[in-house]
């Protein structure tokens, strides 16, 4: 009865499949793209990865999420390309607080920085903002990072506006009400707190001019020209910007099998990303392996290996 007792209790263990891993996903403020992108992520890993579940979470974005996957309170983080690297490298924002368990999944698509205001502000230039009340993102977000990279890097210092630090849709609000000039988004384009705005307002994205974006680059080696295409937004021709690679991250302590299966799935299926939301077009191996700011996870160098792709030895952990 012993034996037979045993060889039950073991099929049962057999038969009962182990609990799913549950993964958080670390995005942004629901007023941009980390947040649906994230979501979509999140539902691709319940679909496609046997094993794990994944939620995404509302935060403050890049900064903030950094220290999430530090803390081991994130698992997965969106942030852009040069807070990722700031961290990495213990700079900039994170000066002597260096997270060097940083790791990248993948590289996803470019934000694009807008400057926007309202069509009849007067506001046509960075010099421009002088003297005015602007809105420099989230306090935490990549948003603000690159805001102040590229207004710096122009010789606009905080001191010569004044800064209003509002998440997307109450950057949004602010301007449709005048309580604000400008207000920066760096973010995938299209946006929905953007879109709303212009079906509302008649607005204007400011233009970065060739030697505006000159000293921006000079100053964050990660920025590259963008064009925001005219269509996008009601009333917006082409407009000419800058934009920043964002990066799915992770730390270096996870699993090598479920980054490995995390990264595949996320590739073999992004057909349904881009259904949710059209800056996931962008999410290629190409891109990838062109913009990741730090060095990939093992299990995903894996991934990219199986695809006969060409891995740039800075990449590689």
């Amino acid at each position: 009865m012993g034996i037979l007792h045993h060889a039950l209790a073991a099929a049962l263990a057999f038969a009962t499949p182990a609990a799913a891993q549950e993964l958080s996903i670390a995005t942004g403020g629901t007023g941009g793209v980390y947040y649906p992108y994230g979501g979509g992520l999140a539902e691709l890993i319940n679909r496609h990865v046997e094993g794990a579940t994944a939620t995404a979470e509302v935060t403050g974005a890049s900064v903030e999420n950094m220290a999430l996957i530090a803390r081991g309170d994130s698992d997965i983080a969106l942030a852009l390309a040069d807070t990722v690297a700031q961290a990495y490298a213990g700079t900039g924002a994170f000066e002597g607080r260096r997270i060097a368990e940083l790791r990248t999944l993948a590289a996803i698509y470019p934000n694009a920085i807008h400057l926007v205001t309202l069509a009849d502000s007067g506001v046509q230039t960075l010099a421009d903002l002088r003297g005015r009340k602007v809105s420099v993102g989230a306090p935490g977000s990549g948003t603000e990072v690159n805001a102040r990279a590229l207004l710096e890097a122009n010789g606009i210092t905080y001191d010569d506006f004044e800064p209003q630090r509002l998440n997307f849709n109450e950057t949004a609000d602010a301007l449709r009400d005048g309580a604000i000039a400008a207000g920066f988004w760096s973010v995938g384009p299209p946006t929905s707190s953007i879109l709303n705005l212009a079906a509302t307002r008649a607005i204007r994205i400011v233009p970065i001019s060739d030697e505006e974006f000159a000293r921006g680059q000079a100053a964050d080696p990660v920025f590259a020209r963008y064009t925001i295409r005219a269509g996008l937004y009601d009333g917006v021709g082409d407009t000419q910007t800058i934009s920043i690679p964002n990066a799915l991250v992770v730390h270096a302590d996870m699993d090598e099998n479920l980054a490995y299966r995390i990264t595949r799935a996320l590739f073999e299926h992004v057909g349904e990303l881009i259904a949710i939301h059209p800056a996931a077009n962008d999410t290629t191996v190409e891109f990838t392996l062109g913009s990741s700011p730090i060095p990939l996870h093992p299990g995903a160098l894996r991934y990219y290996e199986e695809t006969g792709a060409a891995v740039p030895d800075r990449l590689r952990p």
